[in-house]
């Protein structure tokens, strides 16, 4: 009798540990929910679009910085949760002893509740998220062009490794390295094209770097994270919503995959602080030229497995050769 007595208060304190477990999941949970109901909410009363012209130093967080994205069909969720969601009623063997069977049964009770929390919570945040992502996306991330402009093609420029490298210094935040030649870069394109910046990373995180790359606003537009695209835990820009004429847009990355448009793309060699990198200065010749093409993708596709601003200085020589021959 006294070992019984012993082992039903075993029991009782396996399950009682196990439930203390289950109701903090569960109150991680909530707060989770509400917090991810509370970005959305404010990812909808702040519009769809993110396009700005006007760089700010106190530019508010973007309300889905905070978001985690999901990785698998579950979402990067803590491990306590994914184990409760497995284990919620764990399997028994038939030949299992009488206490064995008994704690299984206590523990499935106990654990019931915060497991209903934990898939509650789930299918509020997958809901939040498709969304967040799908429905508060702009079909339209630039403004119409101005008549007068029409004919006027749109730079689009990516962030990190292309225009500057950034790290983290205590005190001071993310400070920006400006890429070799940027300064010249910016001030000639901005005179040919519609320059735009569009980045993977959050508002708060580009906003202050532009600011400082870009003191003279050349920048016209600069996107963010809620402009891009998640798929297959990925963010892809999409150059089809820039509300643009597609023959008209060129996009220059040191990360070209990420583009849903890689027949817009010119890939460069990603900048870590080398010196002597001279890629954006290389490029001037060609976006000098190409803007009197009627479609670039037309262009950039004779230049494909090629270095861009290598491949048209051997054809400008060439030609250059030729036009002497025929002096």
């Amino acid at each position: 009798m006294a070992r019984t007595v012993s082992m039903l208060a075993r029991a009782a304190r396996e399950a009682s540990a196990g439930a203390r477990a289950a109701r903090s999941a569960a109150a991680a949970a909530s707060r989770a929910a509400r917090s991810a109901a509370a970005a959305g909410s404010r990812a909808a009363r702040s519009g769809s679009g993110d396009a700005s012209s006007k760089p700010r130093d106190d530019a508010p967080c973007c309300s889905l910085c905070n978001l985690r994205f999901p990785s698998d069909s579950g979402g990067p969720l803590p491990e306590q949760m994914r184990e409760f969601r497995k284990n919620q009623a764990p399997p028994v063997a038939e030949d299992a002893s009488g206490f064995e069977k008994f704690k299984a049964m206590v523990y499935s009770t106990v654990v019931k509740v915060p497991v209903a929390a934990v898939e509650l919570y789930l299918d509020v945040r997958s809901t939040i998220e498709h969304y967040v992502w799908r429905v508060f996306t702009s079909d339209k991330l630039l403004p119409d062009l101005l008549p007068q402009e029409q004919h006027v093609f749109t730079l689009v420029l990516d962030l990190n490794e292309t225009l500057c490298y950034t790290e983290w210094q205590h005190g001071r935040g993310w400070v920006p390295f400006k890429r070799p030649g940027l300064d010249d870069f910016l001030k000639h394109m901005a005179k040919i094209y519609e320059v735009v910046v569009y980045s993977d990373q959050p508002p708060m995180y580009v906003d202050p770097v532009i600011y400082r790359l870009d003191s003279k606003g050349y920048i016209r537009y600069r996107l963010s994270r809620t402009a891009t695209k998640y798929q297959d835990g990925k963010l892809f820009r999409d150059l089809s919503k820039l509300n643009r004429n597609p023959a008209r847009v060129i996009y220059i990355s040191a990360h070209s995959e990420s583009c849903f448009q890689p027949e817009k793309c010119i890939q460069i060699k990603p900048w870590k602080l080398e010196d002597g990198d001279t890629q954006l200065q290389d490029l001037i010749p060609f976006l000098e030229c190409v803007v009197f093409a009627s479609d670039i993708r037309v262009v950039l596709a004779t230049y494909q497995g090629r270095d861009v601003a290598t491949g048209f200085l051997e054809r400008l020589r060439e030609y250059q050769r030729l036009m002497q021959e025929q002096d």
